[in-house]
């Protein structure tokens, strides 16, 4: 089978690394062969790969930096909409699906010349539907907002691909954080950064501003092997409560993943398959608790100055079942330390953009204009061109989403308070951290200059529609003070 995974934009290499490590796991291996396309040298938005279709369970469980694993069920040139129709309607969706489940379809474009992507849309749901009557006697209803089963077609100057959605919800929502609406840093996007900085298993890890602590979990989940799809996929029954808050129905169900709801993975064995896939993945967390009995063997840790946010990292950190409390104080930035007095480690941090870092205890914040690095869960900003949603307003919402963000980054440029904090931060840098490597993801492309810092490299990312850097900064040792002669 084929299979297009999708990513944020910029993190396909790290996504390529991730794929290869998936597919060479023992309980990967038995399910066939697996073939990853070349890494794409410019921005896809995701990479191909050949796979057994049990494949699908793996990457939906294991992957940290996929969004969705898309199934491609057809491909074919096309010139006008009745080509749609014609593709769509000949595919089998009686194997995959009944009449009696519901159904979303998805189109996006790239140089396409049809005029209308809403009729395109309209064209492939008829013909799938239409099929469907045709073959059972009965019609699917549409479900835009918590469909059974979702349908994708990319649609190119001259191309058009067919795909059957396999995560169902996007696949960032893990189940462990309890925040509504709003969210500071997409899971996925938080593991490919991570990847990203080099940083590994035993290095001292420190976020100065962790906030619910996207970062650090998702750090202690991997050195703990626990996979990022583990709630949604029951491994832990019913010992926990996933978030009530952030997450829509289907992602905590019984069938938290799109392939549950598909026919071919609720055959015997498929069934059996997939309950290899968890018991694999259980006893390799089994023997990572044994490696790391306590927090502290983790050397993750955090601080940030606002006391609600510390106490949501912790509640989140539990909800991920990491072991004990998360390592965190709610300090000033200005007043971090390396953890555990380490010369050397990794800092990573998303600097909020619309808050005042300045004000000490968390209260007290001029939260006027809403933190610019929170990407709203309940309407989706299309990471690219696989994520585009086509209801009425999104697009408007996403211009002015983009507009707020443009307004807010002007009136911080012009913040005297918060340019000076830029300036003592990095100082604080320079004094403190000595042999340690900095990375920041920020929207604003004149950090470095506000810092004082020269960074050593920039990579571009997107934090949904947004457009981000992330900078690594090498922090230089100091060298230590000569001591006096006797003369002296």
């Amino acid at each position: 089978m084929r299979f297009f995974v999708v990513c944020p934009g910029g993190l396909e290499i790290p996504l390529a690394q991730e794929l290869a490590e998936i597919a060479g796991r023992p309980d990967s291996k038995v399910l066939g062969a697996w073939v990853i396309d070349p890494t794409p040298t410019s921005p896809t938005g995701g990479i191909g790969l050949a796979a057994p279709i049990s494949g699908a369970m793996a990457l939906n469980l294991h992957s940290r930096i996929a969004s969705r694993v898309l199934l491609q069920m057809a491909q074919a040139p096309y010139r006008q909409e009745e080509d749609l129709y014609k593709l769509a309607s000949g595919l089998a969706w009686e194997d995959w699906f009944t009449s009696k489940q519901t159904l979303r379809v998805d189109v996006t474009a790239h140089r396409s010349p049809l005029k209308s992507l809403n009729f395109a849309t309209l064209k492939i749901k008829d013909a799938i539907v239409d099929r469907l009557r045709d073959v059972t006697g009965d019609r699917p209803s549409i479900d835009t907002a918590f469909p059974d089963v979702r349908v994708q077609a990319h649609l190119t100057a001259t191309q058009i691909t067919i795909y059957l959605d396999t995560s169902g919800e996007a696949l960032f929502k893990r189940g462990w954080r309890d925040e509504k609406g709003d969210a500071p840093l997409k899971e996925n996007l938080a593991a490919g950064i991570l990847s990203i900085t080099g940083w590994q298993t035993g290095q001292t890890l420190f976020d100065p501003m962790c906030g619910s602590g996207t970062f650090l979990i998702e750090a202690a989940q991997k050195v703990l092997a626990i996979p990022p799809g583990a709630i949604r996929a029951g491994m832990y029954g019913d010992d926990v409560k996933p978030s009530r808050l952030a997450y829509r129905p289907l992602v905590t169900s019984a069938h938290g993943f799109g392939f549950q709801r598909l026919k071919p993975f609720n055959e015997a064995g498929e069934q059996k398959r997939w309950v290899d896939l968890k018991e694999a993945a259980l006893a390799q967390m089994l023997e990572k608790r044994k490696q790391f009995p306590s927090v502290d063997s983790l050397k993750i840790s955090g601080g940030d100055i606002n006391e609600k946010l510390v106490s949501m990292y912790k509640g989140n950190w539990q909800r991920a079942q990491l072991p004990d409390q998360p390592l965190v104080r709610q300090v000033d930035a200005l007043a971090t330390k390396p953890p555990g007095n380490a010369n050397e480690g990794v800092m990573l941090l998303n600097p909020p953009y619309g808050e005042r870092l300045v004000i000490k205890g968390g209260r007290g914040q001029d939260r006027s204009s809403q933190d610019s690095r929170e990407s709203s869960y309940d309407v989706e900003e299309p990471e690219n061109r696989f994520e585009l949603n086509l209801e009425t307003g999104r697009q408007s919402a996403k211009r002015s989403s983009r507009e707020s963000l443009k307004k807010l980054q002007s009136q911080e440029e012009q913040d005297p308070k918060f340019v000076e904090f830029l300036r003592q931060f990095g100082q604080h840098l320079k004094d403190t951290f000595g042999g340690w490597n900095i990375f920041v993801l920020t929207a604003d492309m004149a950090l470095p200059g506000q810092l004082r810092i020269k960074e050593s490299k920039r990579t571009p990312l997107f934090n949904g529609p947004l457009e981000c850097r992330l900078f690594k900064f090498e922090m230089h040792a100091k060298r230590p003070e000569p001591k006096p002669s006797h003369g002296e």
